[in-house]
Parts: C-alpha cells; structure tokens; sequence
C-alpha cells in the first residue's frame, strides 16, 4: 500500500517569504497579556485596558495576508 499526497483544500497561500508567525505572535499576545495584567492591578477599570489591536498588529507582522491563485497553473503549490 502506497501513502497518499498531502493536498490542500483550498487554493490559499501566504504573500510573504515567512513561514510562520507563530514567534510574533506569542511575544505581542505574552506583552498584552502582561499590560492588561498590570493595568487590572493598577485599577479596577475595564476601558483602560489596552485596545486589541495595539498588540499583535496584523500589519506589522511577518507576513501581510493571504492570497488566492488558480491551482490549475500552480498545481505544486497545492501540496502541504
């Protein structure tokens, strides 16, 4: 018995050369977390905590989005 290829469902792939964004993501979620924490033991005010965006800017990550392609000229692209 052969193993099959590893296919995706959808023909989406990133803009950027990065391959991950996991290491920027969890410094801005870990710097956040550590300003809510810190502004909770300051005041007990909820419209003070940092806005959502202010940590972990998607625009100031290392990758800027996702793009679609047709798989039928890019058939490589559609492995995992």
């Amino acid at each position: 018995m052969t193993m099959s290829n590893s296919r995706k469902n959808a023909p989406v792939s990133s803009i950027t050369t990065a391959r991950s964004e996991k290491d920027y993501k969890r410094t801005e979620n870990r710097a956040q977390r550590r300003r809510s924490r810190q502004v909770l033991a300051e005041s007990d005010e909820l419209s003070d905590l940092p806005h959502g965006r202010q940590y972990g800017n998607p625009w100031c990550g290392p990758k800027d989005g996702k793009l679609r392609f047709d798989p039928k000229a890019f058939p490589e692209a559609m492995r995992k």
